[in-house]
């Protein structure tokens, strides 16, 4: 079965193949095999964290590798562009599932107020306060996935009920953010022009090139060989000095605030500056502009910092850049929402047929999505009002969701940051405790509301919203290479099911065959997600003992993020040369301490080439840094992340961390 193609339109027409599909599905589960054992069993490497993830580039790779074999073996066994462009878009999305911010996070949160209940911790006094198909209750079926089963088998039966209800509840989330983008997509691609430099690397690596194979141009690029030798260098030195200590290297990091030790100049630690060179390939498609901001406002962070301390105030977690990433994300949806109003006026009257020169398919596409977005809404505010959260907080906790959700797809879309962490992660819970504290949430000692949020956490601090990015990344791609957008919607639709049903496998066979306790980089008593869950449990338990107040300071900062935000929107409407991006202050706030030191560098070459050669030697050098960013990816990723698995203590000593 070959991908057909129909040229009658002035919209070509590229559809799914079933071939393509399967192996889609294929390389999904061999993916999911590869960061089961990777991230969850030998936790030596964080593939599925990565953006794009790492076996979706490999697969990429591979694909694109062996198409002139099967060209030469039988022509019709070659896939065409169209088809590895599918199954890219789908194995982003479906990997993606697999990683620590969704299915990993979920069993441990769901289950750990029962198997980790003592009399010291109290949470027996929460369980009751918890729905009981969030998870099973059964002990001995907890017990064997935390500490393994003497057979190593999944007790499937246990687990039908709430991995389906589980998968109903994230469907309904995937179709609503969906919609979204579909709403999104004409205002972002056609009214804005917005560039999505993420796409750069597919679209390169597939280029039909000089007609001999897929992506010839590129990979005969001697600069993009630069760029890729030069990071295959750095990771290289890198594992060679994990086997022998005496190797010279760079390493990951390099920790500037070890050179300021006496007050108040001390405020500024921790001050790293990482070594990425995918941060540093893909920042090269970044504006000057949002390079410039991202890091100028990541110190003036740290000179709030130091400004306290000569004031005299000591306040751990001071300036609060999370806090302050919270306003930030909320202006910024605002302002996202506010200059799409007349896209909005439009789409309601396509939706509604006013406009007589819409299409049929115009007016389907806008009332799907339109039904999709409300009912999605309305299903998924039922669910958890139905769980037992307070009506008034899921209205907040939903509506901060989303807007973090919109502003992080918009990041991807106009800056491309290679990075899932972009976004205030657990802010949606944390800013409605801040604003009133704890007692509004539990009326009367009723603490279902909190528990109930605490049991979700991996919804505020997983990255199932932010994944959301890749739909419009394949609305997109579907786009600009003439495919058939109903196919693009199937893929995105289907990878997220057959990511979950992957990941619900890889996950739990583990989990009964090792134990959740000695996984993740755990020891005894779990890995990371599992002391993140013990966390939200324990900070649950505490607020019985003592209720927290309302936090007006970390409110406050929340606040000032807001109108520092607005102010800069402000500035950049009224003077068209004013340097700062509002985007740069939310990346510098979220996550400004991994992005700083990659930006600043490569904001200064990036500054250099436009100075030296203009324009034109900017286009050519985007081979030498997509290079650079692939060497990454290949290097630290593909081959290191295969071999640190068997690499004994020198896999942990270069743990390679994409997130």
């Amino acid at each position: 079965m070959v991908m057909k193609c129909s040229n009658a339109s002035s919209v070509a027409s590229c559809r799914l193949t079933l071939r393509a599909l399967l192996i889609a599905v294929g390389l999904t589960v061999l993916g999911n095999l590869w960061i089961d054992r990777a991230e969850l069993v030998a936790h030596v490497f964080q593939g599925s964290e990565a953006v794009p993830p790492v076996p979706a580039v490999a697969f990429l790779l591979l694909l694109v590798a062996l198409n002139p074999l099967l060209t030469r073996l039988w022509r019709r066994l070659a896939l065409s562009r169209a088809e590895i462009l599918f199954i890219y878009c789908f194995l982003a999305i479906a990997i993606t599932m697999a990683g620590p911010g969704i299915v990993k996070y979920l069993f441990p949160a769901t289950t750990a107020l029962f198997y980790f209940a003592t009399p010291e911790n109290r949470y027996e006094q929460f369980q009751p306060y918890l729905p009981a198909w969030f998870a099973p209750r059964n002990l001995e079926v907890l017990r064997a996935m935390y500490e393994g089963a003497e057979e190593g088998g999944v007790p499937w039966g246990a687990w039908k009920g709430p991995l389906l209800l589980w998968t109903a509840f994230f469907g309904v989330l995937w179709l609503t953010l969906l919609s979204l983008t579909v709403l999104l997509q004409r205002q972002w691609t056609e009214r804005e022009r917005l560039t999505f430099p993420l796409l750069y690397l597919p679209l390169e690596v597939t280029g039909e090139g000089d007609g001999t194979w897929l992506g010839a141009a590129f990979f005969k690029n001697p600069l993009m060989w630069l760029g890729f030798g030069l990071s295959s260098l750095y990771n290289l030195l890198n594992i060679l000095h994990a086997f022998n200590p005496s190797v010279i290297t760079l390493g990951r990091t390099f920790n500037l605030g070890a050179l300021f030790t006496e007050r108040p100049l001390n405020a500024i630690q921790p001050l790293y500056f990482w070594y990425r060179p995918e941060l540093i390939g893909f920042g090269y498609l970044v504006s000057l502009d949002v390079l410039l901001s991202t890091w100028v406002c990541y110190f003036l962070l740290k000179a709030e910092s130091v400004g306290a301390v000569l004031l005299g105030y000591d306040l751990a977690g001071f300036p609060f850049p999370l806090e302050q990433g919270t306003g930030a994300y909320v202006a910024l949806a605002l302002f996202l929402l506010w200059i799409a109003r007349h896209h909005w006026r439009d789409v309601i009257r396509r939706t509604f047929n006013f406009q007589r020169t819409a299409s049929p398919q115009e007016v389907r596409r806008y009332r799907l999505a339109l039904l999709g977005f409300g009912g999605g809404l309305a299903v998924l505010y039922f669910w958890l009002w139905a769980a037992g959260m307070a009506w008034w907080v899921l209205l907040i906790y939903w509506a901060l969701i989303f807007a973090f959700a919109l502003v992080y797809i918009r990041i991807r879309a106009e800056t491309g940051v290679p990075n899932i962490w972009l976004f205030p992660y657990w802010q949606q819970e944390k800013a409605i405790l801040n604003a009133f504290g704890s007692t509004p949430l539990a009326p009367g000692g009723d603490y279902t509301t909190l528990t109930v949020m605490s049991a979700v956490a991996f919804l505020p601090r997983g990255y199932f919203p932010s994944a959301a990015a890749y739909q419009l990344e394949s609305l997109k791609l579907a786009e600009e290479t003439r495919l058939r957008r109903s196919s693009m919607v199937w893929v995105i639709v289907l990878a997220l099911l057959v990511g979950l049903a992957a990941a619900y496998w890889t996950n739990l066979t583990s989990y009964y065959q090792y134990g959740i306790n000695v996984l993740d980089g755990g020891s005894i008593q779990g890995g990371y997600r599992c002391t993140l869950a013990r966390n939200e449990y324990d900070q649950l338990a505490s607020y019985a003992q003592m209720p927290k107040p309302p936090d007006r300071l970390r409110t406050g900062f929340s606040l000032v993020g807001f109108l520092f935000t607005a102010l800069l929107l402000v500035l950049r409407t009224v003077f068209l040369r004013f340097p700062l991006h509002p985007l740069g202050f939310a990346l510098a706030t979220t996550y400004g301490d991994r992005l700083w030191g990659p930006f600043l560098l490569v904001w200064g070459l990036k500054l250099g080439v436009f100075k030296l050669g203009g324009a034109n030697l900017y286009k050519r050098l985007i081979p030498a840094f997509l290079g650079l960013a692939l060497g990454h990816f290949f290097l630290g990723g593909v081959v290191w992340g295969n071999l640190a698995m068997y690499a004994g203590d020198a896999g942990f000593r270069y743990g390679v961390h994409f997130g």
